[in-house]
């Protein structure tokens, strides 16, 4: 079962790469961008020594999103569009929310 997943994935990764080298490259490029902000929220997080969420996550998340959105896009799949569209909204709703209100310096 192992290796008929393994080849499914080599299988998709290839014809992907070969049929649209750049399309394929901006993707892989986008979902380490989107997966880095978790990343990136953890290591903010330890530093604080308690949970936080910095103001830059929203903007590494619209941008993932944002280069998601596109691909899906460009392979014309709805499940991904409506998807990426939704997460977009939410990011720029929640940057829109902290620059209205910012916080007082402490």
């Amino acid at each position: 079962m192992f290796d008929n997943i393994v080849d499914f994935f080599k299988t998709a990764i290839t014809e992907q790469v070969v049929k649209d080298p750049y399309w394929a490259i901006l993707a892989l490029a986008g979902q380490f961008i989107f997966g880095g902000r978790f990343v990136y929220q953890w290591i903010a997080s330890e530093y604080k020594k308690r949970s936080y969420v910095p103001t830059a996550f929203w903007f590494i998340s619209l941008a993932g999103s944002l280069i998601l959105l596109s691909y899906s896009v460009h392979i014309k799949n709805p499940v991904f569009m409506l998807g990426f569209s939704l997460n977009t909204l939410i990011y720029i709703r929640n940057i829109h929310l902290i620059y209205k209100r910012p916080e007082k310096a402490v």
